[in-house]
């Protein structure tokens, strides 16, 4: 088992061994949270002083949320050749394996993402962004509630885990909702997750922000995207623009047009900022007003990713804040 070559899976049949995965997981009730790649190397690093690097994974934690090789009796013998198949988990001999994905719980769910560490150029981030832009969107519907029957967008989903977190934030069954991205890897994820939720009326599209999402007004645009500057320009990483804001102010101005009326925008980015001025609220307010809409923020954490300020694109920048915006089309009356 596992030493055979194997030909290239198809997607359908790669994202069926996720599911299958997830299922058994959820199942134990597996839970993970992910944590920033540099606290990631961090842990790794401090574990392996005690710990014989050969010593395989003693549970499905360090196996699927630590990314660390695991021996073959840590999963059923019949999920676990359903998975090398697939390409989801590689042979690394001495009979480990490793998996070419991780878990991360959110909410009762579990979602799948990419691997340890997360460099390749397609990769599907998952993090402690995450968690702030789901815990942003809860706050938000907790206060003014999505009604029953909305249709939900989630634009550069990524794995989905902000349209699925409205959806069970919802007050009752939502009409539709759209997982979008214009990573294929994401896609393929995003089908995976709604399956292991049981998640049904759900859509998950290939697409540059709206060029493929389905016509008709949404009544929730949700969106965490890339906001930094990143070199290699991956596209889970790099915004566009000065200092990565690019991709967010895109979002905003085109999300207004697809709003129904008393539809929302809630947004979840990164803003530099520089003398004590974050300029992309300052400019995503004016287009909110200029449309007739309504327009909060909040600052959610001062200070991110501040090992970034050390790149010369961050020269003269005070600090990178994660910021929650909601734009708000009037109702009509």
């Amino acid at each position: 088992m596992g030493n055979t070559p194997r030909s290239r899976p198809d997607a359908a049949d790669r994202a069926a061994a996720l599911v299958e995965l997830g299922t058994y997981l959820k199942a134990r009730h597996y839970t993970f949270v992910t944590v920033t790649p540099l606290t990631h190397q961090r842990v790794l690093r401090n574990r392996s002083r005690p710990r014989s690097p050969d010593a395989p994974a003693p549970d499905l934690r360090d196996a699927f949320g630590w990314n660390l090789p695991f021996a073959h009796d840590l999963l059923p013998l019949p999920l676990l050749d359903t998975l090398l198949s697939a390409q989801v988990v590689s042979a690394q001999g001495n009979n480990t394996y490793l998996s070419r994905v991780r878990f991360s719980s959110l909410g009762g769910d579990v979602y799948v993402h990419s691997r340890y560490p997360t460099d390749q150029e397609d990769a599907v981030f998952f993090g402690p962004d995450t968690y702030r832009f789901a815990g942003l969107i809860r706050e938000e519907l907790a206060v003014r509630p999505l009604a029953e029957g909305s249709r939900v967008l989630d634009i550069g989903c990524g794995g989905g885990p902000g349209g699925m977190t409205a959806v069970r934030a919802a007050a009752g069954p939502v009409q539709e909702l759209v997982l979008a991205d214009i990573n294929s890897q994401a896609v393929l994820f995003s089908q995976a997750n709604v399956r292991i939720a049981q998640m049904d009326r759900c859509m998950c599209v290939g697409s540059d922000l709206f060029s493929q999402v389905p016509e008709g007004p949404f009544d929730l645009i949700v969106s965490n995207p890339p906001y930094l500057v990143d070199a290699a320009r991956r596209t889970y990483r790099h915004g566009g623009g000065e200092w990565g804001e690019g991709l967010s102010q895109r979002i905003v101005q085109e999300s207004i047009a697809h709003l129904a009326p008393g539809g929302r925008l809630i947004l979840y980015t990164g803003s530099a900022v520089v003398r004590g001025t974050d300029s992309f609220t300052g400019w995503a307010g004016d287009v909110a007003q200029r449309a007739g809409c309504t327009f909060l923020q909040r600052e959610i954490d001062p200070d991110v990713f501040g090992e970034e300020l050390d790149r010369p694109e961050y020269a003269g920048v005070d600090r990178i804040a994660a910021i929650g915006i909601v734009v708000q089309r009037p109702v009509l009356r």
